[in-house]
């Protein structure tokens, strides 16, 4: 039985999660990616809560005529500010079973620019 590409994702998403949690200290930060958005949130795992959101829907970032890429860079940008505000620095990278290629590496390489540790 073949496995859609969902539950291929699924599957690995489940397999990082085994061994990735996060904590009011250092959150887990977890990334969505659908075909035209991207969404990221640091979640404190032992609370269940999500400390900071962030997404390409915002105003400042759904206003600008940019690729993909560029608006996860954005998306980054503006998740790493959200966090400093809250005292956030160190943070877990939970990539969400995508690959950690494109917009899920231009996103996580604009937050460690923007001053998260991971």
């Amino acid at each position: 039985m073949t496995l859609t590409k969902q539950d291929r994702r699924q599957r690995i998403r489940y397999r990082i999660r085994k061994r990735i949690s996060g904590n009011v200290e250092r959150p887990r930060m977890s990334v969505y990616r659908s075909n035209k958005q991207i969404y990221v949130q640091l979640v404190d795992d032992v609370t269940g809560n999500t400390l900071v959101a962030a997404s390409s829907k915002e105003k400042e970032i759904a206003g600008q005529k940019v690729s993909k890429t560029e608006q996860a860079k954005l998306v980054g940008k503006r998740i790493a500010e959200k966090a400093k505000e809250k005292g956030i620095s160190n943070v877990v990278f939970d990539r969400g079973g995508y690959l950690y290629h494109g917009r899920v590496k231009s996103l996580a390489d604009a937050a460690r620019e923007g001053g998260l540790k991971m």
